[in-house]
């Protein structure tokens, strides 16, 4: 049976995943123990964005593993492997949102506590006009281990949207596209989530590295 709603488009071709699949349609256990390993911490912080509790989370996850097994026959290629798997989270943990009456879209979960992002920063495709300097992206010094442990427990404390999309984008290394196409956002909304969610670790680790953490 095929997995209910994986949308594929608007990706290129992930020609470079048609090794993976092939592997895995022949069922190939080792490749897929791999693929368990590379994905399941990502795609449990995004089934957690839609349900709020990681036990269901959890459930969400085991049962898109499943889906995938069942649906690989019908992956047609048209998006990144991830990004089918990842949209098969997000249709399952929504449903289980609504079943658990706990359902809200993930673009309202970012609260603007923050204020708004200035609208000259961006084009009007979306884009910015000046990107951020590299002082204030975070993302190289969330890599090192000495600051990694205190930066996750960071991470924890942002609004979820904001959450998600840095440690998909910072943590786990997905394009803005997969994340566009997996939590169903603007790329507009992705960078401003993105932008707020480093802006605030960016203060965290200056924190962190003047010694002034709680």
């Amino acid at each position: 049976m095929q997995p209910p709603g994986p949308a594929e488009h608007g990706a290129q071709p992930a020609h470079e995943d048609a090794g993976l699949v092939s592997r895995l349609r022949a069922g190939d256990e080792a490749t897929f123990r791999s693929l368990v390993r590379e994905l399941h911490r990502p795609l449990t912080r995004v089934a957690f964005a839609f349900v709020g509790s990681q036990a269901a989370a959890e459930e969400v996850v085991q049962d898109t593993w499943l889906a995938v097994i069942d649906g690989l026959d019908g992956f047609e290629g048209r998006s990144t492997l991830r990004t089918w798997i990842g949209r098969i989270v997000v249709n399952r943990a929504k449903t289980r949102g609504v079943r658990d009456r706990r359902s809200v879209p993930f673009s309202s979960l970012s609260p603007d506590e923050d204020g708004p992002v200035e609208p000259d920063r961006f084009g009007p495709q979306g884009f910015w006009r000046a990107p951020p300097c590299a002082a204030e992206v975070p993302e190289e010094l969330i890599l090192r281990k000495e600051a990694r442990a205190h930066i996750e427990r960071e991470l924890e404390s942002l609004p979820p949207a904001q959450r998600t999309v840095v440690t998909l984008r910072d943590l786990d290394g997905w394009t803005s596209e997969e994340v566009c196409n997996v939590l169903d956002v603007s790329e507009t909304n992705q960078r401003v989530l993105l932008h707020r969610g480093r802006t605030r670790l960016r203060a965290a680790l200056e924190r962190y590295h003047s010694g002034k953490t709680t």
